[in-house]
């Protein structure tokens, strides 16, 4: 075929008509059912978002960290991303959520998330005392006084209990679990970072078009 000899315009028209083809067997190739659900969901503030319901507990969590860390590299400035971190009823667990609390509080998270993932899986295992948690942002540079006021406030415990809504709403029965835009989670997690961007980027445009 010799594009050579097309007029301007005609090309521009068949180009089009491709690129439509092409977005169109990308869309089709991630089904509902398949490669995520619709839930009942929670409101988000800002949109297109993507959230990920975690534990510092949980090994799988800590082993596909890098994976979710390389998405959102993928995704830039066109998704925002989040963390929703789950206690499960569990005290090590709940201490866990505490941690992200203090971390977001203190302006600590790029510092510390990966840290605290290998404190519990490589090192010392997970927080069981509150005093370790203490202990554990001293080290960061956080005063003692200021981790436990932190620590005891109401804010903390609405946080937790946030977080607790959050997973209940969304239906999160394990984790990791990706949400986005409060209304589409992955069914599986299974993918490349670069596979795992693009659902992520089709479900952001199901919202946009909803």
């Amino acid at each position: 075929m010799n594009f050579l000899k097309w007029p301007l315009t005609t090309l521009l028209l068949f180009v089009a008509a491709n690129t439509m083809m092409f977005n169109r067997a990308e869309a089709q190739s991630f089904v509902e059912g398949v490669d995520y659900v619709q839930v009942r969901g929670i409101p988000e503030a800002k949109s297109p978002i993507v959230r990920e319901f975690f534990s510092y507990n949980c090994g799988h969590c800590y082993r596909q960290d890098p994976l979710f860390e390389k998405t959102v590299e993928l995704l830039g400035d066109k998704v925002e991303f989040s963390r929703t971190p789950i206690g499960a009823g569990r005290p090590s667990w709940i201490l866990s959520q505490e941690a992200y609390y203090l971390a977001q509080k203190f302006k600590l998270t790029p510092q510390v998330h990966g840290n605290i993932f290998r404190r519990i899986h490589e090192k010392e295992g997970a927080f069981t005392r509150p005093e370790q948690l203490r202990d554990y942002f001293v080290q960061q540079g956080v005063s003692a006084d200021k981790v436990e006021k932190a620590m005891s406030s109401a804010d903390a415990s609405l946080a937790i209990s946030n977080y607790d809504t959050q997973a209940q709403l969304a239906g999160i029965r394990g984790v990791p679990s990706l949400l986005v835009n409060g209304r589409y989670l992955i069914k599986s997690k299974h993918r490349t970072a670069e596979e795992l961007a693009e659902l992520v980027s089709y479900l952001s445009s199901l919202e946009a078009e909803n």
